[in-house]
């Protein structure tokens, strides 16, 4: 493997960080504080992957089920720390689970039962990303809760009227 397959997307990947961060002072703490699902995550879900597909030759697919869950929160983790959203990452952790047993699914022997619980789990993950993400969009939107509130009791106000015209 050339070097610069792997060096490439790590130096713009820092490059973009530090875009993105702004005025950031970089130590080993900070290092530590933002890049430790990289540091300690990300090499146990590349290591079961490492594993079944090396070492165990294709057999014992059981171990892409800590794999897929660990490389799910290895994403969610990192995405959340570095943008330092923590509150619109968590239904990742839902997801994870659903992503360990699909590998599992797809590398060992496609039990369609498995389809039950990966399908309900990725539902609810989805559901509340969309949910929290509109949640999100709607107070950037909106500047703060006193428009929302605005907002709603217009809306409200708005029913009731029009309620009564249709019973008059």
């Amino acid at each position: 493997m050339h070097r610069g397959t792997l060096l490439g997307p790590l130096l713009l990947l820092a490059g973009l960080f530090l875009l993105f961060r702004g005025d950031l002072h970089l130590g080993t703490g900070s290092i530590f504080a933002y890049f430790w699902p990289t540091l300690f995550v990300l090499p146990l879900a590349v290591f079961f992957h490492w594993l079944y597909f090396s070492v165990l030759g294709g057999k014992g697919v059981g171990v892409l089920v800590p794999g897929g869950v660990l490389l799910t929160v290895y994403g969610v983790c990192q995405i959340a720390m570095l943008l330092d959203n923590w509150s619109m990452m968590w239904p990742g952790f839902i997801l994870a689970p659903a992503v360990g047993l699909f590998e599992l699914y797809w590398f060992g022997g496609r039990n369609k039962w498995l389809l039950i619980p990966i399908n309900i789990l990725t539902f609810l993950s989805l559901l509340f990303f969309a949910i929290f993400s509109v949640g999100y969009v709607l107070g950037k939107l909106t500047g703060g809760s006193s428009l929302l509130a605005i907002l709603l009791i217009g809306a409200g106000a708005l029913a009731l009227m029009s309620r009564r015209r249709e019973s008059i």
